[in-house]
Parts: structure tokens; sequence; C-alpha cells
């Protein structure tokens, strides 16, 4: 349980980072969904290897969750709990939020559900204004035609229902990460009383940035602050 959720702690804080591309020109955010999709069979196989990780992740809870029943053997007369804190005691509701809202962002954004017949007939293929690099090497040309990604996440964004529902998923989704994030390190053995607490602090630090850079995206959306096709178009060559 600890390694997967290693592994979905890096996959979420990888595609924060490249959903705040938006905030860039569309060439960042737009060369970086091509650049993605180019991967091809690349691109499925991490997809893949994801869901491998986010089932092995909920049959992990679910089997030690059963274990402890079990190894406790009768219920509590009366629970009062003394150092759990909030976030391990809300894990598993958390935790069933957070599948749920992965299950509607997929079909959101990934499968194309935000792609309105409005969006296809006012926002055709975006053409890149410059080549996007990354790591220096350019993997696409200026001139490409591409998928406006950076109109889409907008737009998607335009519903205020949508966006708070958003909001309050990746709150509880950092609010998972809280415990996740601390525990790990003590399933691990990397954990010791000298610095526990300075590591409870850092998780607290990551969740809070975590949750203020997704925040961002919807709440600059509702503020007016972002546009389709209407930010950045002055700014400099889309490197990565």
């Amino acid at each position: 349980m600890a390694v997967t959720g290693l592994i979905l702690i890096g996959f979420v804080i990888g595609h924060l980072v490249g959903n705040l591309q938006v905030f860039q020109h569309p060439d960042h955010l737009n060369g970086y969904a091509q650049f993605l999709h180019q991967l091809g069979p690349l691109l499925w196989v991490a997809r893949i290897g994801l869901l491998v990780a986010v089932v092995i992740h909920i049959w992990a809870a679910t089997v030690l969750t059963l274990e402890n029943n079990r190894a406790r053997g009768t219920p509590y007369g009366f629970k009062h709990t003394i150092q759990a804190t909030l976030a391990s005691r809300m894990m598993r509701v958390t935790g069933y939020v957070v599948l749920g809202f992965l299950l509607y962002h997929i079909a959101h954004f990934t499968m194309g559900a935000a792609q309105s017949s409005t969006f296809k007939e006012n926002l055709p293929a975006y053409t890149m204004q410059h080549e996007y690099r990354v790591a220096g090497f350019p993997v696409v040309a200026a001139g490409a035609k591409v998928l406006d990604v950076h109109s889409m996440v907008i737009l998607g964004f335009q519903s205020p229902v949508v966006a708070l529902f958003y909001i309050i998923a990746v709150g509880l989704l950092s609010f998972h990460l809280l415990h996740g994030f601390d525990s790990l390190f003590q399933t691990l053995g990397l954990r010791s009383t000298r610095w526990a607490g300075g590591l409870r602090k850092v998780a607290l630090w990551l969740c809070l940035a975590y949750f203020a850079g997704n925040l961002a995206i919807p709440g600059a959306v509702l503020l007016g602050k972002l546009s389709p096709r209407a930010v950045g178009i002055s700014a400099a060559p889309a490197q990565r």
C-alpha cells in the first residue's frame, strides 16, 4: 500500500505541474498534451501502470481493514481516539470520494466529455506558434496542428457546479494525501521520533501547496482571469 501510494503521489504532483501550464502561453499546455499523445504505446503503458497501482492500492486498503477487524474480534463498545489524526480516521471516506473523482475526471477531460459541440465548432485545431521543448529537445514543431487542450480545460471549468465539485474533491484528495504521505515513511521504516514532527509539517505544507495549485485553475476561470485563447499571447517560446 505504501509503494503504490508513493507512485500515485508522484503522479498527482506531476499531473498538477503539467496542468499549471494553463497559466502560460497556450503553446505550453497544448504542446505538453501533444507530446504525451505522441508517446503512443508508452502513454498507454503508463496509464495501465497507474490503473494497476490504483487497483492494488484499493485492494491493500480493503485487506488491511478486514485483517484489522478480524484481529480485533468484537467491535469496540466505546471508541475513544487518543493519537489518531482526523486525516487518518477519514482515509476510507476520502478514498471513496477520490476514486469517484478520478472516474469523473477521466470522463470529463481524458475521454473528452468536456469537449462539447460548442467547443468543437468554435475552437478548431490549435496551431503551435512556437516549438515545444522537453529537456531542451524539440518535441512539437511550430506550425503543428494540435488539440486545443488549453481552451478545453478552461471551458471545462466555466460551469460553477463542475468547478465547485472539483475544488471539494481535490480538497479531500489533499486531506487523503496528508496522512498517506506521512504514514508511508512509517511503513517503509524511514521515520524516526527525531524527525517525525518535521516530517508531518513537510507533509502539511506539501498538501496545502497541492490544494492551492489545484484551486488556482478553476478559481482563475471563475474569476475571469483565464479565458480560451486569451492568455499569454506575448509569452516567450514554449520550453520545459
